[in-house]
């Protein structure tokens, strides 16, 4: 499997364990479709989340009466236009937003520059804490926000940057404030910026078969438990590593040496702030679970370092990621 296969086929492991993610390709590369088939590939809510979600979804006035209890995990995709209050939710009385109404499940924001950016930046709160508060005169509402955040974007405003098939046509300039569009500190907070590159006909007709859902399934099963295990010893319940308390996070997520000293100098490298230096170690703790790893290795870090490819363009001064 060559580099533009593996972007291809080899995030959504790392991603189903709670990892926020942004696809970046050209159109037709496959992004919207990924990320409509990922509740087909999470595990099942068990029935105190599908209680979680259902009562979020009540509130909301949107439980079909045909069912009265949300077995399935949600997968939210506001279109681009959506308002603050569509997305996190308010009114009066508040009523949820799309980011809860995505609770235990997924929310796909396909071009997510194109969204407004007051909507954007309201996210960086529930992508933090896993809930939303809204302030109204009558008090506060906190309601539940703890989803997966799947975003795509374009490399450059035409769309066409690195696909062999059509030239862009955007300057440097466009492309820099293109990618502007989605903060810096709204980034930090994304573990994953994968690559989607456009696939020439070679490539694509060389593609050997991929793998099963069932397996993806049964491998991302094996690390969210080798997490809850973990987790549990600390007093936590059913704790990932994408989200459990900093602390805890700390104490499950201990690098050796040599991994130590990896990340010290991508930080240096790539001007990360102490929230990236943190998210990093939480990915590759990750990878070290989905290879049934016992320990986080320099490999584990070095392929964590990979998913921050919006970080490493910025810093080299690059227009696009490609």
């Amino acid at each position: 499997m060559n580099r533009r296969e593996a972007a291809h086929l080899a995030f959504p492991s790392t991603l189903l364990c709670a990892h926020d993610l942004l696809l970046i390709g050209p159109p037709g590369t496959g992004k919207t479709m990924l990320a409509q088939r990922l509740p087909a590939i999470l595990p099942p809510l068990s029935r105190d989340e599908a209680l979680e979600v259902t009562r979020v979804y009540s509130a909301a006035g949107r439980l079909p009466s045909s069912a009265p209890l949300i077995a399935l995990r949600p997968f939210r995709a506001p279109h681009h236009a959506t308002t603050v209050q569509g997305l996190v939710g308010g009114g009066s009385p508040p009523s949820p937003g799309e980011v809860s109404l995505a609770h235990l499940g997924v929310l796909f924001l396909d071009e997510v520059p194109e969204f407004h950016h007051d909507a954007l930046e309201s996210l960086r709160q529930p992508l933090e804490e896993g809930r939303i508060v809204i302030v109204r005169t009558a008090g506060a509402v906190a309601l539940p926000a703890r989803c997966m955040l799947v975003a795509a974007m374009n490399p450059c405003p035409c769309g066409y940057l690195g696909d062999p098939r059509r030239a862009c046509g955007c300057t440097p300039s466009q492309r820099a404030r293109y990618r502007a569009r989605v903060s810096g500190p709204l980034l930090d907070r994304i573990d994953l910026h994968v690559e989607m590159p456009a696939l020439s006909g070679a490539e694509l007709a060389a593609a050997g078969p991929a793998e099963r859902t069932a397996d993806v399934r049964a491998r991302v099963a094996r690390a969210r438990a080798a997490q809850s295990a973990r987790a549990a010893a600390l007093g936590l319940a059913d704790a990932v590593n994408a989200t459990m308390p900093v602390a805890a996070a700390r104490a499950c997520c201990v690098l050796g040496p040599e991994s130590r000293a990896l990340l010290r100098q991508a930080v240096d490298r790539l001007g990360l702030s102490p929230r990236a230096y943190h998210r990093l170690g939480r990915v590759a703790r990750t990878i070290a679970d989905l290879g049934g790893d016992a320990s986080i290795g320099a490999p584990h870090v070095a392929e964590a370092i990979g998913y921050r490819t919006l970080d490493r363009a910025m810093q080299s001064g690059a227009a696009a990621p490609f």
